[in-house]
């Protein structure tokens, strides 16, 4: 018996979103997005109970946005294990161990979703009980526990249960937009996070923010409540373009440049002519592009990224400031490793990380330039990698997109209609496209944390904004054109 006879029973009874029954009118699909939006904004605004919220730590640090964490609230999982039981099955699909055809069997496309699910709801506690139990980043509130008449651990379960429903919550979220809404949960969730962080750096004042916007330091700086230096002095170009308290000029290129480039990047690529053997005169494309596999996979990455370093916290929590075998040093509160292994492994967050020239080097230059090097071989190398995966796994693949070209009827001129000749020439250019295309974003997303961002968002956080905003506007257009001519959505499914 094969583990999925024994594991079928339970795995088909996985709760689930019912799929519409039809087509899903596209102003229906809006309201159900804007629906689970607000949903998602408001759970990021319901603390945890019983949480002694100044002795918190911000355990994802930068990661939060990518992840789409609402620190110290209900949604303090974020998309994290999500992500991460994506990972793991990624992995063992890659491998050939999980045995499942998820493009031609029914069956095992149901097994495959059950065990997505059970496995998110496995990586919900393996993330939130150490968390909660392990180390002191989710701390009870005394107050509290005195109030009901309870120990501190039960205040910890408590704390605990809340956390395990608001990554059900979500993992059900994603779905109900995926099934019937716009574009993906998780893009969605990563945009808003990241947006309002973008807002809340150009706008923000230090009476609705922890600092001041770019605007609002820009509009101090003119008025002489807060000078620069000299311009040409280096203290005064420092202040106006990389302090954070200061103008952020190298963060506000940056973030420009990075619209820019992605915006370009998702617009290069390579259209295959197609024609229809049946309908004459019925041509088509089918385009590659160079961000063939999007830029989805690098959340792939950086959440590996960022179990690995939650795992250093976690060890240092428990063993204390400086871990074994030269796996870690840290500073107060094992907010940050300080050299060893971990620090090795920890990415290039700011200029402040690296620029030792600017603020004073904390660790020998060799160590920075060590980590610099780590970084950019880690995204750049997890970058192809996943986007491997990813292409094969969402049915992007020369296999599976020649059999949907062949049963949309179409075929490419000058060569015969049959599924074997279609792959090969598509075989000339996906995996190539997807493995350039993978390294590029990773590239892009190590460069944009080094120049720094508008609101401290990560370089990935920017990326997956402007890359997930631009496919959803496709998306949008693309339902809007099959509104207006009905017989196109006949066409095209």
């Amino acid at each position: 018996m094969s583990w999925k006879d024994t594991a079928e029973p339970l795995l088909v009874r996985m709760p689930a979103v019912r799929r519409p029954e039809g087509h899903v009118p596209f102003k229906r699909k809006l309201l159900w997005t804007a629906g689970v939006l607000v949903l998602y904004f408001f759970l990021t605004n319901v603390k945890l109970f019983g949480l002694d919220i100044d002795a918190s730590q911000n355990i994802f640090g930068r990661f939060g946005s990518i992840l789409a964490s609402g620190q110290g609230s209900i949604m303090q999982l974020g998309i994290g294990p999500i992500v991460t039981a994506s990972i793991v099955l990624q992995l063992l699909g890659g491998a050939d161990l999980l045995g499942l055809d998820t493009q031609n069997d029914p069956r095992d496309q149901i097994l495959y979703q059950g065990l997505q699910k059970l496995l998110v709801l496995v990586m919900i506690c393996l993330t939130g009980l150490p968390m909660v139990f392990a180390g002191n980043f989710l701390p009870p509130d005394q107050a509290v526990a005195s109030t009901l008449g309870v120990g501190t651990t039960a205040v910890q379960g408590l704390i605990f249960a809340q956390i395990f429903v608001g990554g059900v919550l979500i993992l059900f979220m994603d779905e109900v937009i995926s099934k019937w809404g716009v574009g993906s949960g998780i893009g969605l969730f990563i945009v808003a996070g990241v947006s309002q962080r973008l807002l809340g750096g150009v706008l923000s004042t230090p009476f609705i923010g922890n600092q001041s916007g770019i605007l609002h330091t820009w509009f101090l700086f003119a008025t002489g409540e807060r000078a620069i230096g000299p311009v040409l002095a280096p203290q005064g170009l420092q202040t106006l373009f990389v302090t954070p308290g200061g103008g952020r000029l190298l963060a506000l290129i940056t973030t420009i440049l990075i619209f820019a480039v992605v915006v370009y990047a998702e617009s290069v690529r390579v259209e295959i002519p197609l024609s229809n053997a049946r309908v004459k005169g019925a041509r088509g494309r089918f385009p590659v592009k160079l961000i063939y596999a999007s830029v989805l996979p690098m959340i792939l990455v950086r959440a590996l990224q960022a179990n690995i370093q939650f795992l250093g916290r976690i060890l240092c929590s428990q063993v204390g400031n400086t871990l074994p075998f030269g796996l870690g040093t840290y500073g107060g509160q094992c907010s940050q490793p300080t050299g060893g292994l971990f620090y090795f492994l920890a990415p290039i967050q700011a200029p402040g990380d690296w620029m030792w020239w600017l603020q004073g080097a904390t660790q020998p230059i060799w160590q920075i330039l060590i980590r610099i090097g780590v970084d950019l071989t880690f995204m750049l190398i997890g970058g192809a990698i996943f986007a491997i995966f990813w292409v094969e796994t969402t049915d992007m693949g020369p296999e599976a997109t020649a059999q949907q070209i062949h049963n949309s009827g179409m075929q490419i001129p000058g060569f015969r209609q049959n599924v074997g000749v279609i792959e090969k020439v598509l075989e000339r250019y996906i995996p190539q496209v997807t493995v350039i295309g993978g390294a590029l974003v990773g590239l892009l997303a190590v460069l944009a944390n080094m120049m720094g961002t508008i609101g401290g968002v990560s370089g990935t956080g920017l990326l997956l904004t402007v890359s997930i905003t631009y496919k959803l506007y496709e998306e949008i257009a693309e339902e809007q054109l099959m509104e207006m001519h009905p017989m196109m959505r006949q066409m095209f499914g």
